[in-house]
């Protein structure tokens, strides 16, 4: 073995020792980083080929994993937006240029636009439910929008969809005048009840619904818009009935058969389907056991909630929710190899996997819990007693440079 090759493994030891200290420094200066995931050097040796008699050494080289699959534990906090993932998955976050990563640093906070940006200044990704029910990109970034949430627009809902569940009186024999439908002046009926209905532009709408008998088993359900009516009284209204629908039921069960809804258009609105499912025959009164239509009023968002699975709810000032938003969670098949990137962010390389969207608690994924954060993953103990053993091997390494250095002047002052 040459001198020089003791000095150049004397002086990759100590460059090893170096990335140690260097990922311990990291580890100690981000312990309260909120989501930071702990880098630890790990070592490889170099092998150089040696001849007979001779042994020549080589060296180390060093590879830095983060342990981005240990969950740190997590602080619960007073506000709804700071999220932390339970399990599996990252949120996915956008820069300024709108390039996607992947964090677990859920300390978001609303901007001067509504938007929703952790303390590295990245944007919360979402999809949004203004086209419907989302659905996740399986293996793409397409279709998330930037989570913007802002409490002084107002907005309001049209009425949608509807459920009216209740019981029809087995005993109740047809009226001997006309029916509702025909909205004569003498129309008769069963049972009446009224639902609220919202327009287009949030104006609620009163509507009548009348139940009447027509025959054993069989029902008529009719409609009305209740700013139509006779002054006074009722029947007739002005237009007639916005739908009329027949309803059959099972004489022995009581359950309904056949058709079990009915659709019209709100008054100014739009289609409103009324689920009747769950409406019965028995032998008792008529009652309602439940009745919900969707649609808000014009109203500010008064609060945010969000779910384990996601969805961003608004609650408006007149107590009703609508869905914005569903946060989704990407993971891949190695976490621990994905790149880290400043801002505690990180990207996929090529051994991490492609990354994978879903939705919390499908798969392996985790849930994600509001009102609360992630800590580091950091052990402070353990991170001081790797400080003083990097030292102690740094030194060491030190010694068999400074040895090989004063071989050397023996060598050079042989001819002396």
């Amino acid at each position: 073995m040459s001198l020089y090759g003791m000095m150049r493994t004397g002086v990759s030891g100590m460059n090893a020792q170096a990335n140690r200290l260097s990922a311990v420094a990291d580890n100690i200066a981000n312990s309260d980083t909120t989501g930071y995931k702990r880098s630890s050097a790990e070592f490889s040796t170099l092998i150089m080929p040696g001849t007979g008699g001779a042994y020549n050494s080589g060296g180390v080289t060093t590879t830095i994993r983060s342990a981005v699959s240990t969950q740190g534990v997590m602080t619960y906090t007073t506000s709804v937006s700071d999220l932390a993932v339970n399990g599996d998955g990252f949120f996915v976050v956008q820069d300024a240029s709108g390039t996607p990563y992947m964090t677990r640093a859920g300390s978001f906070v609303p901007d001067a636009q509504g938007r929703l940006v952790n303390a590295a200044g990245y944007q919360l990704m979402a999809y949004s439910y203004a086209n419907g029910e989302p659905a996740a990109t399986a293996n793409g970034f397409e279709g998330l929008v930037p989570v913007q949430i802002s409490d002084q627009e107002m907005t309001a809902t049209p009425s949608t969809e509807g459920l009216f569940s209740g019981n029809l009186p087995a005993g109740a024999t047809p009226p001997s005048g006309p029916l509702p439908s025909t909205n004569g002046a003498t129309a008769e009926y069963t049972s009446k009840t009224s639902l609220v209905a919202y327009d287009n532009l949030g104006n609620r709408k009163l509507l009548d619904v009348y139940f009447t008998n027509t025959a054993a088993g069989t029902w008529q359900v009719s409609v009305f818009d209740q700013s139509k009516a006779t002054p006074g009284t009722s029947f007739p209204y002005t237009g007639g009935a916005l739908a009329s629908q027949n309803l059959t039921f099972d004489t022995t069960t009581g359950k309904i058969t056949g058709t079990d809804n009915i659709s019209f258009t709100v008054p100014g609105g739009s289609t409103l389907n009324l689920d009747l499912s769950k409406v019965t025959q028995l032998g008792t009164g008529f009652t309602v056991a439940d009745a919900k239509v969707n649609g808000n009023a014009p109203s500010s968002i008064q609060k945010v909630q969000i779910g384990q699975d996601g969805v961003i709810y608004a609650q408006f000032e007149d107590g009703s929710t609508k869905a914005l938003y569903k946060i989704p969670l990407a993971d891949v098949q190695s976490p621990d190899n994905l790149t880290a990137m400043p801002g505690n962010v990180y990207v996929q390389s090529t051994d991490s996997g492609a990354v994978h969207i879903g939705f919390a608690n499908e798969g392996k994924l985790g849930s994600i819990v509001s009102g609360a954060l992630e800590n580091s993953n950091v052990d402070i103990a353990e991170e001081l007693t790797n400080m003083i053993a990097a030292q102690r091997s740094y030194t060491a390494n030190s010694k068999v440079f400074q040895t090989g250095s004063d071989l050397m002047d023996v060598l050079v002052n042989l001819k002396r």
